[in-house]
């Protein structure tokens, strides 16, 4: 397993060793020895979520403001852009992000640590990804930022107007979000 720094500190590529052959292939997709090796960190899961999305579904920008979770964001089916958005207020990155792309192909993970909010849009036909949690889902303690937020200026990578859910449709812009100090 080898980590890939972005340009957030603390946002991270996770790349799986992968063993294959014509037969096809065979990697550990977290192993908590080799993640602090790789990282320098243990976190604790305690949850793991799946997510299934069409073309130009984008879900985000989301995060807890308590309950705060890391993320490790994988793709186990399709492709997707994955997002993370500095909200600490504190940060000398407060309001950056970082885009990557995830696939079954490539078999990258993102690890999002606490602070950060999180969103992705679907590139393929239609993605599945799976990630863990460091905490669990408090809906009381959700919120959002609008994915198109000008301040934001986030390039999703989108030939057309994507797919919101409701929620999503009524985020917030990032300065009148609540964020994190």
């Amino acid at each position: 397993m080898k980590a890939v720094t972005t340009d957030l500190p603390g946002v991270l590529i996770i790349e799986p060793t992968v063993m294959g052959d014509e037969r096809g292939f065979f990697f550990e997709s977290f192993n908590t020895q080799a993640f602090q090796a790789a990282t320098g960190m243990s976190p604790v899961f305690v949850q793991d979520n799946h997510s299934h999305s069409k073309k130009g579904v984008l879900r985000g920008l989301h995060y807890q403001l308590q309950n705060t979770q890391g993320k490790l964001v994988r793709v186990i089916s399709g492709e997707m852009l994955d997002v993370a958005v500095d909200i600490r207020r504190s940060s000398p990155h407060f309001g950056k992000w970082v885009a990557v792309h995830l696939s079954a192909e490539n078999r990258r993970q993102m690890w999002i640590p606490e602070g950060f909010a999180h969103g992705f849009v679907v590139l393929s036909e239609c993605a599945e990804c799976l990630y863990k949690t460091t905490d669990y889902y408090n809906p009381t303690a959700e919120r959002s930022i609008r994915w198109d937020d000008p301040d934001l200026a986030i390039d999703w990578h989108l030939d057309s107007p994507p797919q919101l859910s409701a929620r999503d449709q009524n985020a917030v812009l990032f300065k009148d979000a609540d964020v994190f100090a």
